[in-house]
């Protein structure tokens, strides 16, 4: 209990700081973390109480996933969805898993670490649009339209990676058993929900609370992943009133979830289980690879190699679904890999779509003097 008291006073003068500088929480957290655990001072260990802890910052976390995916929006959007995902995807993925791979690790850790290298920051890339105002530029419905396709591909990564050895027609029929159960309770039960979440006592959030945890424990019983039951009963709730449920659980996400980055930091162990030149280099591709797929989209969609900038500096950061992996299914070579990658990507994340404006004005100067016959630029803007 000591441990969670050090840490959580430790990350509430980082929260104060990050917001001060304007950079994101999320790395400071992981570096606390680091520096309190065993790959730093020594002075806390993760136990059973903070375990809990950090299980529901991810659990809350996943119900938030769940309850972004608003299908009606989807499906009106599925071709700006579905363009820029499947170039993100194919570019980040494709590079990520080579790199791991050759690099040393297993097909399995490879498959880890792409997906970590693949998933954006949807709440980093989200807060740099708001907080840079940049809300109005025609790239951010893009951006906002990939951190969707994002989640749902993340909802196929957890569900391969927890099939396992099991046989998968029945972990299938399991898991769409599980989903019918709650779709039938949240259509025919969608008066019932109405009228809890228009309370002002404390049932709404008792009711959000026990929902999630319930959901999560009786996946857990029926064997299926519970990360993925989590995120659709955030879905299905999402069909009702997805901004009550939002405010009635972010305070215990938010809580949850600093616990379980500082403790994610705690368990690191960044002495001899992974070399510096494979994070170094893992790194640099993880900038380099959203990039690259950033300028196809923007090239694709608008025409314009600017506008693929713009789409890159707001989705360079990866963060708490990167971390979520690499404690589902990571090894500590991978946990270690991934703990740093997101560290740097973060900083430069955080720092690229705030001066975007001045790399653009570098990039456009750079284009006028070296590139294109000027009616070609034309048509790219």
């Amino acid at each position: 209990m000591e441990g969670i008291i050090i840490a959580l006073f430790v990350c509430l003068v980082l929260a104060l700081a990050s917001k001060y500088l304007s950079l994101p929480a999320i790395p400071f957290y992981i570096i606390a973390g680091v520096v309190l655990g065993k790959a730093g001072l020594g002075l806390v260990v993760s136990d059973q109480i903070s375990s809990f802890f950090s299980e529901m910052g991810l659990i809350f976390l996943l119900f938030f996933v769940g309850l972004g995916l608003r299908i009606d929006k989807i499906s009106e959007n599925r071709s700006a969805v579905l363009t820029s995902g499947i170039i993100d995807l194919n570019v980040n993925m494709l590079i990520g898993f080579v790199a791991a791979y050759l690099l040393g690790f297993s097909f399995i850790e490879a498959l880890i670490v792409a997906a970590a290298f693949y998933i954006s920051s949807t709440a980093m890339a989200v807060t740099s649009l708001i907080e840079n105002r940049k809300l109005m530029m025609r790239e951010s419905e893009t951006i906002i339209w990939l951190m969707v396709f994002e989640d749902i591909a993340m909802i196929i990564v957890l569900a391969l990676l927890s099939a396992g050895d099991q046989n998968l027609l029945f972990f299938a029929a399991k898991i769409i058993f599980v989903l019918t159960i709650l779709y039938v309770l949240a259509h025919y039960g969608k008066e019932f929900l109405v009228s809890i979440l228009d309370r002002e006592d404390e049932l709404p959030v008792l009711f959000t609370f026990v929902a999630v945890l319930a959901t999560a424990g009786f996946a857990m019983f029926l064997g299926v992943p519970e990360t993925m039951m989590v995120i659709a009963l955030g879905a299905v709730f999402a069909t009702t009133d997805p901004d009550a449920f939002e405010q009635h659980a972010r305070p215990f996400k938010d809580v949850f979830l600093v616990i379980f980055f500082v403790f994610f930091g705690i368990t690191i162990n960044l002495s001899g289980s992974v070399s510096l030149f494979v994070i170094s280099v893992i790194c640099v591709l993880a900038i380099v690879s959203k990039l690259i797929s950033g300028v196809l989209t923007g090239l694709y969609l608008y025409g314009s190699a600017s506008s693929g900038l713009e789409i890159w500096a707001n989705t360079i950061g990866r963060g708490e679904f990167s971390i979520a992996l690499a404690v589902l299914y990571g090894s500590p070579p991978v946990a270690a890999t991934i703990a740093v990658m997101v560290i740097v990507t973060s900083f430069v994340g955080s720092f690229a779509s705030k001066y975007s404006g001045t790399l653009l004005h570098g990039f456009s100067g750079r284009s006028r003097h070296h590139g294109p016959p000027p009616h070609r630029m034309r048509a790219g803007h």
